[in-house]
């Protein structure tokens, strides 16, 4: 089978991080496994160069665009080679070979009347590179939450693409597809935003040089987000090249939730418009979040130096942590104190400690060598059933862009592994001559077991199988992913070895002694700000009488239902019982509560605050809450008091 799998092309305005990092090395184990189980794979990546922001962030540094993206786009390559990412093409919109497609393209949708020429006159946000509507704005700035920044009114001269034409039939390909966005909540967000109507778009400027040419009108540039989509297919020598006959439609676009419209919108319809098929799937997976708030982003400033952490960790480590922090569908989380911790518990305890511990018993209970098993008995019967089930979960965990439940289920079965020392009790047997043969069947399935486990971690840390190669007998075992439930592989009298722990601890004292003085200063200086902030939390209100207290009607109510306010990140609709009556309630909480989870829930309501209409809706009252800097949680009770009982 043929499988094609995409990572989105790359701003090359600053160094890339860990966010940046955790997609590509997402793309890169559903690559490997799928080359593991014998598919014929691309997997593709690169840089979108084409955008003002390079300009402006050029300027800036006083380079020209080219000179500065070629700097950039050397960081990211060096950073896939550290991360051992497997692409089989790295892609710059700054070649001849995309920018020959992209105006081929623009010409194709011109001669057929879906582009024409226009006046744009609108808003326009250069760091997400997008275009808005007033509408959509948010207090007069960028919607997208990661922003919020200012945006530029413009008026120019621009060519336009007829999404309009294509919203009916896009809108039904995904009602009758619905595999083809995922996860699910991608998919309705979608929905919406397309019922709600779609607008022609904006595909060229005039107002900077930096990019292609439109070809027929040189004056005019093609827009970065029409440009940077066609890589997907320009790279594959589209439209007669034999990669593209071969490996189109994608299996696969895998990116970061907040692009998933261009991916779900604009792009399907260009190639509804061009009589191309569409991907089978669009995948908008979550941030990764600093545990002080906020995403990880270039534009925070809070990123994390990928290459620092590389050489501080090494490749698989980061490559582990980051693909098991980032569970479906939702958010990660991302600090260097939970990196260490689960290094240490699963790579170094668990994982490391299995292999060390295994080889260590054969050289010291069989001289060095694998023994020829004896009978089996009910627990290998158990671990060879169980390497079947977890063979199968990360294939379908794979297929649904799940790497963390995938290996969840590796887990599960390194777990095992350990277990069944403890049970079998290996040096035990070894100290009752008459239990040799079981002695030899125990070290038959640990060294089994320490094989099936390179395999099963090949995809996500590559690293594995090399660092396990050596110490078992030097054999080509860990590419073929069908052993992985195949018992009986390892021949006995392979030599073995002991050799260094695969994943030795790290030592946190050591570590923080290895660091530099001006991250220990960062720190200080962090932590002194936490106290500001402490200071300024602590600070007591102006004082009021109790007669004043007395005016609020503080009641306990229950959510009965919740929902997001539409075109809006913060704002929730509540529906809460009080008493015999059922109230609407707007509440800033949406960044911190998913609807379901305050479904049944009894909070607190000021129930006498005067009405207020927030995006059209009367919100009929305040829900309590406490809060700390970018942490909030709702007041809630713990007894079956009724609802519409006054808090006093």
């Amino acid at each position: 089978m043929k499988y094609y799998i995409t990572t989105p092309i790359y701003y090359p305005n600053s160094s890339p991080h860990i966010g940046t990092a955790y997609t590509t090395i997402a793309a890169d184990a559903m690559a490997r496994l799928r080359r593991m189980k014998g598919d014929d794979v691309f997997f593709l990546t690169g840089t979108d160069e084409n955008a003002q922001k390079i300009v402006r962030t050029a300027e800036g540094c006083n380079m020209d665009p080219q000179s500065y993206v070629d700097g950039i786009v050397d960081k990211f390559r060096e950073l896939w080679r550290l991360l051992d990412i497997s692409n089989d093409d790295f892609i710059r919109t700054t070649e001849k070979r995309h920018e020959k497609v992209v105006q081929a393209i623009f010409n194709r949708l011109y001669d057929k009347g879906d582009i024409y020429k226009s006046e744009y006159e609108g808003w326009y946000c250069t760091p997400c590179e997008t275009f808005w509507t007033q509408n959509k704005l948010v207090d007069g700035k960028c919607p997208n939450p990661d922003c919020w920044r200012e945006v530029e009114l413009l008026k120019e001269e621009s060519y336009f693409f007829k999404l309009s034409k294509y919203q009916d039939r896009l809108l039904q390909h995904i009602k009758d597809n619905p595999d083809f966005i995922q996860p699910a909540s991608r998919r309705n967000e979608m929905i919406k935003f397309i019922e709600g109507g779609l607008e022609d778009l904006c595909v060229s400027r005039t107002t900077f040089q930096w990019g292609i040419k439109v070809p027929f009108d040189p004056k005019h540039v093609v827009y970065v987000w029409l440009d940077a989509l066609i890589n997907y297919i320009s790279a594959l020598g589209y439209p007669d090249g034999e990669k593209f006959i071969k490996y189109w439609p994608a299996d696969v676009h895998l990116m970061g939730k907040d692009i998933v419209r261009f991916h779900a919108v604009i792009w399907p319809i260009t190639l509804m418009a061009l009589g191309i098929p569409l991907p089978k799937k669009v995948f908008g997976h979550g941030w990764f979040l600093s545990r002080e708030g906020g995403k990880i982003s270039k534009s925070r400033g809070n990123v994390q130096d990928a290459f620092e952490l590389i050489r501080r960790y090494g490749s698989d480590p980061i490559r582990y942590f980051l693909l098991r922090e980032m569970q479906w569908g939702v958010d990660g989380y991302y600090s260097e104190d939970d990196l260490v911790e689960k290094l240490n518990s699963d790579l170094a305890n668990d994982l490391g400690n299995f292999v060390s511990r295994t080889l260590a018993m054969i050289v010291k209970y069989n001289g060095g060598n694998i023994p020829a098993p004896g009978p089996s008995t009910d627990l290998e019967k158990e671990l060879k059933e169980l390497s079947s089930k977890v063979k199968q979960t990360v294939e379908e965990k794979m297929l649904a862009c799940d790497p963390a439940a995938a290996l969840e289920a590796v887990w599960q079965f390194v777990g095992r592994c350990n277990k069944y020392v403890d049970e079998t009790a290996p040096w035990n047997l070894a100290k009752d001559p008459g239990s040799k043969d079981r002695l030899n069947t125990v070290l038959y399935t640990l060294a089994e077991c320490v094989r099936i486990l390179g395999i099963f971690t090949a995809p996500f840390m590559p690293g594995v199988p090399k660092k396990i190669k050596p110490l078992l007998g030097n054999l080509d075992l860990f590419t073929d992913w069908e052993q992985t439930d195949q018992w009986g592989v390892l021949q006995p009298g392979t030599a073995v070895q002991k050799g260094e722990p695969i994943f030795p601890r790290i030592d946190v004292t050591a570590l923080m002694a290895e660091k530099p003085a001006e991250q220990e200063n960062e720190k200080s200086a962090h932590a002194d700000a936490e106290k500001e902030k402490s200071k300024s939390i602590a600070e007591i209100k102006e004082e009021i009488t109790i007669e004043e207290f007395a005016k609020l009607d503080l009641r306990v109510v229950k959510v009965l239902k919740a929902e997001k306010v539409e075109k809006t990140d913060k704002l929730l609709k509540l529906e809460v019982e009080m008493g015999q009556e059922v109230r609407t309630v707007v509440s800033g909480i949406a960044q911190h509560y998913a609807p379901e989870e305050l479904v049944g829930k009894k909070v607190i309501l000021v129930a006498n605050l005067k009405p207020a209409k927030l995006r059209g809706i009367v919100s009929q009252g305040m829900i309590l809450a406490a809060s700390q800097g970018d942490q909030l949680e709702v007041l809630s009770l713990t007894k079956d008091i009724p609802t519409g009982a006054q808090v006093k």
